[in-house]
């Protein structure tokens, strides 16, 4: 049987790696086994400013970034929230969207108020998730997927967090903080890119 391949995410959260060691789990194809883990020491390493202007320059950029400074194959992502009725906003500023300290409820509470005299039919919004693949300074892979929704005008769910519990997902008929983790891994933007990637990477291999 041929050994896993070792792919280090471009992080230093933990949290995010469970979450991508649970998406491989489930979506993994029998022709591709990989082993995840965190690039050693990455908050110690240079870190990459995520300052370009799409979700997709900004996984690429830093992909290759710490595909330098580590051996192997490095991957790293990039997503967030677009409202085309607030011209794209928060878009790949989603994480900072209402300021670099503030809370997820600050975020959702912004978004709420840039929001707050809009009709459903404009309430329309879609999550982006970009995952780039690099080894030593080069780009080996980019893709990107996205899940369509929209804002409602109050949060609804637990779970989940960012945005989550105000992203009504019409074919579920639930908020993104609503739906179980089987649930948000089979639909979510971030699960329709990695299984992408999975694509990418077994025509490599």
């Amino acid at each position: 049987m041929r050994a896993p391949v070792k792919l280090f995410l471009a992080s230093s959260n933990p949290g995010k790696l469970k979450e991508y060691r649970i998406l491989a789990e489930a979506d993994a194809p029998s022709s591709v086994r990989v082993d995840l883990a965190l690039v050693p020491e990455c908050a110690s390493l240079p870190a990459f400013e995520e300052n370009a202007a799409t979700f997709a320059e900004n996984a690429a950029g830093k992909a290759l970034h710490y595909s330098r400074m580590q051996e192997g194959l490095i991957f790293a992502d990039d997503s967030g929230l677009v409202v085309p009725a607030l011209g794209g906003a928060p878009g790949v500023l989603s994480a900072r969207y209402a300021g670099v300290a503030a809370t997820n409820s600050q975020r959702i509470e912004k978004l709420l108020e840039e929001m707050c005299d809009l009709t459903r039919e404009k309430r329309g919004a879609h999550f982006v998730c970009a995952i780039a693949l690099a080894r030593q300074g080069r780009a080996l892979a980019v893709v990107t997927d996205r899940v369509d929704g929209e804002i409602l005008r109050e949060t609804r769910g637990a779970g989940g967090f960012g945005y989550d519990p105000v992203f009504y997902f019409q074919p579920l008929k639930k908020t993104f903080a609503e739906l179980s983790a089987e649930e948000k891994n089979r639909h979510s933007h971030r699960g329709k890119a990695f299984r992408k990637l999975f694509v990418a990477l077994s025509s490599m291999l």
